[in-house]
């Protein structure tokens, strides 16, 4: 039974990962005091990452750049080394973890296959980007202050008028704005170690020129929508939206995911957000209304993930996306990882479980087993409540690796309220909120989105 599977999961890691977490916590540790002055504990830390890679491909190379780096000789190609050492460890770790959970499914995953093509870009770009993250690796994550943080602002406006390195810039922009935003560092009781390292390795080898994303095809077809994640932040809000794409031709069906995006401003949160998502109506609306999406030359990334364009799909027929889990879901296949989205804190699997009780913050599934659910990650947006959770019967829902265990994010419910069933979607909200309590406080509190517009407006005629 899937339920029980699922509750075996967390029983505990795979054979190595917490082995190999120690190692990543040692290179995160060393991190934080930087490489300028390697002490004894840091170094021991940095030989042992090479030595637990000295039988890979990377062993001589890393080995090699352990001992430039404790030597006070410390170069691009050496923290690249560096860099990727890590990267193969939280790679690893990803790996065990994703394989039992596949197993635990039943999911079938493709195969990654590397991108024809070079994936160059103008070096002396990425050359400033590198410049700015040397120095962070030298002065490590205690000696940050606002002159260090301000470094980077060339390299990242440079980087962002290259469509190809946005990715990349927008990274560097969130790790200087989490810098800035606790400088000076120094004073700081606890440094979020783990996250800047992984930021920084990722950003470090995203500098490197190489086919990353691997290319992409054209596809046409069914897309059936199984629920969206929304990701709210105060500058920024993207749709995660996560389906089952039904090829044309009859191909087998595969797992997929599209985002869309867009910038905000802290002011405006809640429901509010799906506003500034205008341009995407077709999208909104399949969620909003429970429809299919016939998608036409869509590009379609090796990581299983679709490039949007509103432009290429338009609805289809209705569909509940509690039935095209209960149906499909199951013998769909996974998309392969791309090399650099090999990191636990990336896995976000759809699942559907139902007959199942709920008890506070935790799934309670057949034969005595549990599951965490990460309520946290319910986005204020949507009309799904911890207390629509707490009532369900049935969920589709992404599980996550955190902190050591599987925990589930609710996406969409099936549940009883006043003695009627009900299902409540992330989605529900995509054209506007139909709960006439929200649409009331809404009226109340005043459109903030088209205000900021018709004000930026007035600057812009000024």
């Amino acid at each position: 039974m899937l339920d029980v599977q699922l509750g075996e999961l967390g029983s505990g890691s795979p054979a190595g990962v917490d082995e190999a977490l120690e190692l990543v916590a040692g290179f995160d540790d060393a991190l934080v005091h930087g490489f300028a002055r390697i002490g004894e504990e840091p170094a021991a830390a940095l030989s042992a990452l090479a030595g637990a890679l000295a039988a890979s491909p990377l062993g001589d190379r890393i080995g090699e750049s352990v001992e430039k780096v404790v030597a006070g000789s410390i170069g691009d190609e050496h923290l690249a080394a560096l860099a990727g050492g890590r990267a193969a460890l939280t790679g690893a770790v990803h790996d065990a973890l994703l394989g039992s959970l596949d197993a635990a499914l039943g999911r079938t995953r493709a195969a990654w296959e590397a991108a024809p093509g070079t994936g160059d870009h103008p070096d002396n770009l990425l050359a400033g980007c590198r410049v700015w993250l040397r120095e962070l690796a030298i002065v490590g994550w205690r000696g940050v202050d606002h002159d260090v943080v301000s470094s980077s602002d060339q390299a990242i406006e440079a980087l962002l008028a290259v469509p190809e390195l946005r990715g990349l810039a927008v990274l560097l922009d969130g790790l200087a704005a989490e810098l800035r935003a606790s400088c000076p560092v120094s004073t700081m009781e606890h440094v979020p170690a783990r996250r800047w390292a992984d930021l920084w390795s990722r950003a470090l080898l995203l500098s490197q020129s190489g086919p990353w994303n691997g290319g992409a095809e054209q596809v046409s077809g069914r897309l059936l929508i199984l629920g969206a994640d929304v990701h709210e932040h105060a500058t920024v809000v993207r749709v995660q939206v996560h389906g089952v794409f039904e090829p044309a031709g009859g191909a087998p069906a595969r797992l997929v995911r599209t985002s869309v995006a867009a910038a905000k401003v802290d002011t405006i949160v809640g429901p509010a957000v799906w506003r500034l998502m205008g341009g995407h109506p077709v999208l909104l609306g399949a969620l909003a209304e429970h429809r299919t999406l016939e998608i036409t030359d869509m590009p379609l990334l090796g990581g299983g993930d679709l490039v949007w364009h509103d432009d290429r799909a338009r609805a289809g027929e209705e569909a509940d996306p509690f039935a095209t889990a209960r149906v499909q879901l199951g013998a769909a296949v996974a998309a392969p990882v791309p090399p650099l989205d090999r990191h636990p804190v990336r896995i976000a699997e759809p699942v559907f479980i139902e007959g199942y009780t709920v008890d506070g913050e935790t799934l309670e599934l057949g034969g005595g087993n549990m599951l965490a659910l990460d309520l946290d990650r319910l986005p204020s947006s949507t009309p799904l409540t911890p207390e629509l959770v707490a009532a369900s019967t049935a969920c589709l829902g992404l599980l996550h690796w955190d902190g050591g265990r599987w925990t589930l994010q609710p996406i969409a419910v099936q549940a009883t309220v006043k003695k009627k069933p009900v299902a409540v979607h992330t989605g529900d909200w995509a054209m506007g909120p139909t709960d006439p309590k929200v649409v009331k406080a809404e009226a109340k509190a005043g459109d903030a989105v088209a205000v900021l517009r018709e004000r930026a407006g007035r600057l812009l005629r000024k």
